[in-house]
């Protein structure tokens, strides 16, 4: 792939807190005790809050999440900072600073909205105390801290890239501790208009919303305080909300500091002692508030100190109700029935979906040592490609020599870890491929719209994260998913209709799945809504594009780089859409089987073909190579 005319960044330089010799010790010192105290501190609250039965409240829940946060914010920012402290060179790697950009933005993102969650709960405890149960039950907050930890990640995944999408040239010297946006912009020698409008709407909305949500909450319970007649009576209201009072103030205090002050005023070194004040200091003294303003969580310390192996016993024993009342027997295998039960199509369907299987098998095969090997194909486009191929096999892989094996063999039993490891690899390449053709979009939108800049904007390094986003997230949804199923209890029944899916274990499943069925719901639906969305977007503009060419020849041209992508994208979305938006009468698993077969084993067979058949550059690469086979030979 064509590169720019610069040098490539490989690694930055962090200056740190301070440059002078003489201040890396005492600094490393000061800044390790802070680490150390926010590390005991958070995991300390979390503890607590899950063993402790007097701290099982809507309150405790969210301050559970808030020290999680907490710890994984500073737990981002903090390790390397300390390394660095001691190192000759403060120097690191390219994809850590985006690894550690990315999951900065994800915690301090999902804190800011932490805290407005908070506010609404102390909000609906005093205003409408008799209704607190019901409107913030157990649901609900699940549901308030899913949404929290979502937007953070959609906030990095959007934020990250554009930052990163950015030509560094040979300038790498980042003044700060960490990888932050404001001095990684200030390093770029592109245009930073789009990335700095795309920081500025991001923290203009997390900033603006959750601070109105902070202050309509408040502003209704200084109300209601105001309202209740008796002193007592007020100060037991305005004492539930100190700890958080005290946590919002100086949380949003160092943010209004930082985003307020005025313009010549404003330096890098000022937004890096405020960075170290909610980076590291904030998430120290959280744990101290809650604790030190808080009787609930002090008697709870007690009680766990003056004897902690009880605590932990009676923990383990509050958490598995199920398996004491029930006495479950422990699965050990399920028993898949596969596509179907008549013993007269075994042996038609097996060599049926063999043949499907290798045709998948060869064609993704050859796809991927095609665009490897052929000088020729060395594009952004069948770079993707080669990625598409690789998910195609990949969750082919992960059903097909098993449901052949399960036609040839009697019992059609799969192990329980097996099943599991099934599900992951299943949902880690489905879901990849999602967000593969979402990019593919995406790049046939910048080769038509914006042909110049074609080979800057579709740089390695862009082509390279846009990839590596769609599998870490592919991943972490899957390892959620599959750990959520299999870490509840089965029931007797044993039987899955076709593969370990999701939707079949779930049914088999007798413990409470509603947070389980939560996850997958809003997984699902971000998944399928934000890959179309971006797919949409980019064809809308394609098309204008096309539209606005005067010749005939010009809009075949454009129009036919896009022609197989469409195939694939019409029939794979095609799929998904039959089978999530059918009516719910007529909805049945063995639909979804049929459907599941089809994007399973058909698709991946499918899309070598539609990408050789209709493809001139690959039918020739293909000839070329044949050629060279034959060479060989003769």
């Amino acid at each position: 792939m064509a590169s720019g005319n610069h040098t490539q960044v490989h690694e930055f330089l962090l200056m740190g807190v301070s440059d002078s010799p003489e201040l890396q010790g005492p600094l490393f010192f000061v800044f390790l005790v802070i680490y150390g105290l926010t590390v005991a501190g958070n995991l300390g609250i979390i503890t607590l809050t899950s063993v402790d039965s007097r701290l099982q409240t809507p309150m405790y829940f969210f301050l559970r999440h808030l020290a999680v946060i907490n710890f994984s914010n500073s737990t981002v920012i903090a390790p390397k900072m300390l390394s660095n402290f001691l190192a000759n060179t403060k120097t690191i790697s390219y994809y850590a600073c985006v690894t550690q950009l990315g999951g900065f933005l994800v915690f301090i993102v999902a804190e800011i909205f932490m805290l407005a969650v908070m506010a609404y709960d102390r909000y609906v405890a005093i205003c409408n105390p008799l209704l607190y149960t019901v409107v913030v039950s157990r649901r609900v907050c699940l549901l308030l801290v899913s949404f929290t930890y979502l937007h953070g990640l959609c906030t990095a995944l959007v934020v990250t890239p554009c930052i990163f999408s950015m030509s560094y040239c040979s300038a790498n010297l980042i003044n700060h501790f960490y990888c932050d946006n404001v001095p990684l912009l200030a390093l770029s020698c592109s245009d930073t208009y789009i990335p700095e409008t795309v920081v500025f709407i991001f923290s203009g909305i997390n900033l603006f919303f959750s601070m109105t949500i902070v202050l309509i909450s408040y502003f209704n319970i200084v109300l209601a305080i105001l309202k209740i007649h008796s002193a007592e009576g007020r100060w037991k209201a305005f004492s539930t909300c100190t700890s958080h009072m005290t946590a919002v103030a100086v949380f949003y205090g160092t943010l209004l500091f930082m985003y307020v002050q005025p313009r010549t005023n404003h330096s890098l070194d000022t937004d890096k002692m405020a960075s170290v004040f909610y980076t590291l200091v904030i998430p120290m003294l959280n744990p101290v508030i809650y604790s030190l303003r808080n009787k609930d969580v002090k008697d709870a310390l007690k009680r766990f100190l003056s004897n902690p192996c009880r605590t932990l016993k009676l923990m383990v024993k509050e958490k598995r109700p199920d398996m004491e009342k029930r006495n479950l027997t422990a699965m050990t295998e399920f028993i898949l029935l596969g596509v179907t039960d008549r013993p007269e199509l075994q042996a038609p369907l097996f060599g049926l979906f063999l043949i499907i299987y290798i045709i998948s098998l060869v064609g993704n095969l050859g796809m991927i040592v095609l665009t490897q090997v052929d000088p020729r194909l060395q594009t952004p486009m069948y770079f993707f490609l080669r990625h598409l191929a690789l998910t195609d096999l990949g969750y082919s892989t992960a059903v097909g020599p098993k449901m052949l094996v399960n036609f040839v063999v009697d019992p059609n039993t799969i192990s329980y870890y097996c099943c599991a490891t099934q599900l992951a690899f299943f949902l880690v390449f489905i879901i990849c491929e999602l967000f593969i053709l979402s990019a593919m979009s995406y790049d046939r939108y910048i080769a038509i719209c914006k042909p110049l800049g074609y080979t800057v904007i579709m740089s390695q390094k862009v082509c390279r994260m846009l990839v590596a986003i769609p599998y870490l997230y592919s991943i972490f949804v899957s390892l959620l998913i599959t750990i959520k199923i299999f870490t509840l209890s089965f029931c007797g029944c044993k039987i899955i209709s076709h593969f370990c899916d999701s939707l079949p274990l779930l049914s088999l499943l007798c413990s409470n799945t509603y947070e389980l069925e939560l996850i997958i719901l809003i997984s699902a639906g971000f998944n399928l809504v934000s890959s179309l969305v971006i797919l949409l977007f980019s064809y809308l503009l394609i098309l204008v594009a096309i539209f606005r060419m005067n010749s005939a020849e010009g809009r075949h041209k454009a129009l036919s780089t896009c022609g197989s992508h469409l195939t694939v994208v019409t029939v794979f979305y095609g799929t998904l859409i039959f089978m999530y938006v059918q009516p719910k009468s007529s909805h049945s698993f063995d639909t979804d089987k049929v459907a599941s077969i089809f994007y399973t084993l058909v698709i991946p067979m499918l899309n070598p073909l539609i990408y050789s058949l209709r493809n001139k550059d690959v039918k020739c690469a293909l000839e070329r190579m044949w050629k060279d086979i034959c060479n060989v030979f003769s």
